[in-house]
């Protein structure tokens, strides 16, 4: 499977997160082995501690919801926070940063989808936090798009029209803050249940879980 979705993304460029949060070293070190590199956990120090254990050219993203007392596990290896919902946590992982004498990438995550639960910033609050005095004396982050998870249904034009939602954000970010930032490129969406629709929608990087490793093993926090 996984060599098959390498191919349904080639002609996009589009990078795979393979989603490796609770699977077991192992299944992480099979799937390096057949050459990806880059993996997303959810949880701070499980991340943390499969850095210590896995090759350290991997390139590590953390994909789920973050605690502000958490970013200190992560900033000093970290290669991109995609889940950043709030100028709080923004400014706590520019104070981790500093303190690991980096930069941090991050992208914001978008509230795009209609389920209540999902974590998020709206259009109108991330332009405030842009706009801010406070972001501008950020120097160790660098934002460098957005991300966004679609409503869980079966219903594909929702999932499309979220999709859409999300990519009209970033263009409207990129004109009005980063016109010139080249960085400023990636748009995170499509799991395993939709990436396909992103591809189509112009995700630049998706994050598949079980398709590549099979169903998840739920743990509590």
């Amino acid at each position: 499977m996984y060599q098959e979705i390498l191919k349904q993304l080639q002609p996009t460029h589009t990078k795979l997160v393979a989603v490796s949060k609770t699977k077991p070293l192992p299944a992480i070190q099979t799937l390096y082995e057949q050459g990806q590199r880059i993996f997303g956990e959810s949880k701070a120090q499980e991340l943390s501690g499969k850095f210590e254990a896995l090759p350290k050219d991997i390139e590590w993203h953390m994909i789920g919801h973050l605690q502000r007392n958490k970013v200190k596990y992560i900033a000093p290896f970290v290669a991109l926070i995609h889940s950043v919902d709030s100028a709080r946590l923004l400014s706590e992982i520019n104070k981790q940063g500093e303190k690991a004498n980096r930069v941090i990438d991050c992208l914001l995550q978008f509230h795009i989808a209609e389920e209540a639960s999902k974590f998020g910033f709206t259009a109108e609050s991330a332009q405030a936090l842009l706009s801010s005095a406070g972001f501008s004396d950020m120097k160790h982050i660098r934002i460098v798009g957005v991300m966004g998870m679609a409503t869980y249904t079966e219903e594909h034009q929702q999932i499309r029209k979220e999709f859409q939602c999300l990519r009209s954000i970033f263009e409207q970010l990129k004109n009005q803050f980063f016109a010139d930032a080249a960085f400023f490129q990636e748009i995170s969406m499509g799991m395993s249940g939709d990436y396909l629709l992103a591809i189509e929608e112009g995700a630049t990087m998706v994050r598949i879980g079980s398709l590549l490793f099979g169903k998840r093993e739920y743990q509590s926090d």
